[in-house]
């Protein structure tokens, strides 16, 4: 691995780190050398990803963090800095989805939805800009976003706004932030195989829809690495208000 992507001494914090990509995220900071907090809802959740990545030769702190909570993001920040130090790198990455036809859709299910991956985002953002202008270490900051902030998809109004929103957050604080040395920038995945969506891959519909991919194949959790280290590194330096893409061309494809 190229030094310039490297992030060794460097602490990072993953929100949403309990599974699926935010586990993975954790992971792969840890082997590029950086110090890893690792956040979610029930902490007892977090056991194995800290395990992979104490395995792996890493140093983790886990903790509890609720992202629509700001007691629960400030508490879960003091945590983490405690004991790795000032966090200079955040992976925004806590969300969910409550598929439903717009006509269907229940509020508690919306507000749901906006909150945590809207709200959340701007929330733990915020405090850790606010945290690394104080320090004055300057930082990077990346935001989850998806290529269903970019295009429509049925049934996914809340999380489409939601993802939308999030570019839109990333592009003003990489502007507003930086004078501060903070950088904020967004992934945007495509569709990537997990845990929670294997099984949908393998039905006719999910094979339908890996047809339309120019790639023809859905994403692999690994496919996002390179994109990762390059938002999270020095390898970006001169990268501030950028969304990268990573969907094997399904973005240029017709809608």
């Amino acid at each position: 691995m190229s030094d310039r992507f490297r992030l060794d001494g460097r602490a990072a914090l993953v929100t949403g780190a309990s599974g699926g990509l935010g586990r993975h995220f954790a992971l792969v900071l840890a082997k590029a050398g950086a110090l890893v907090a690792i956040g979610a809802r029930r902490a007892d959740k977090l056991a194995e990803t800290k395990s992979m990545i104490e395995d792996a030769g890493g140093k983790v702190q886990t903790m509890a963090m609720d992202v629509t909570d700001p007691a629960s993001v400030t508490a879960a920040f003091a945590v983490a800095e405690e004991a790795l130090g000032p966090i200079s790198i955040l992976i925004n990455n806590a969300g969910l989805t409550r598929p439903a036809l717009g006509l269907k859709m229940d509020e508690a299910d919306w507000n749901m939805v906006i909150d945590t991956n809207l709200n959340g985002v701007w929330r733990v953002a915020q405090e850790a800009a606010r945290r690394m202008v104080e320090a004055k270490i300057g930082g990077t900051i990346i935001n989850l976003a998806s290529i269903i902030g970019q295009r429509q998809m049925t049934g996914q109004a809340s999380y489409a706004a939601a993802k939308a929103g999030v570019i839109q957050i990333t592009k003003t604080l990489a502007m507003e932030l930086a004078r501060h040395n903070i950088r904020v920038n967004a992934l945007a995945p495509g569709f990537i195989e997990t845990d929670m969506n294997r099984d949908y891959f393998a039905t006719d519909a999910g094979q339908r829809m890996i047809a339309s991919i120019p790639q023809r194949r859905h994403g692999r959790l690994d496919d996002l690495d390179g994109p990762l280290l390059l938002l999270a590194s020095e390898a970006s330096a001169y990268m501030t208000g950028a969304v990268v893409t990573i969907d094997g061309g399904h973005m240029v494809n017709s809608l």
